[in-house]
């Protein structure tokens, strides 16, 4: 079956930089696209960056432009979220999404 699996999050001080990984099995990884997304107590569960099958396009929601990067590593089968200058307001649960999959979450907090 197909299973995304995050990496672990961290505390990060506010301006600090964390970089999450998704590994992906059970699908031709190179077929999909795939996005990140985020959900903070209390609030919905929102989309945050996409990066679709073909090379080199992706997305980002205007919160985090200039700040996140995702990549793909289509030989590793991973998806990767780079957070830059992270911000108090990016502290929340993060998880990898393709299709209808969802890996498990993983908490980042952005406090000092």
């Amino acid at each position: 079956q197909v299973q995304l699996v995050e990496s672990r999050g961290n505390l990060v001080q506010p301006g600090g930089s964390l970089r999450l990984s998704c590994a992906a099995s059970g699908l031709s990884f190179i077929n999909y696209d795939f996005n990140w997304y985020r959900q903070a107590p209390g609030k919905e569960r929102e989309w945050v960056a996409g990066i679709f099958r073909g090379p080199g396009i992706d997305g980002y929601a205007d919160s985090v432009m200039k700040r996140f990067t995702i990549t793909r590593d289509n030989a590793k089968n991973t998806v990767s979220l780079q957070m830059n200058n992270l911000k108090p307001d990016d502290t929340a649960v993060y998880y990898c999404n393709t299709e209808d999959y969802w890996g498990q979450g993983t908490q980042v907090t952005v406090s000092s």
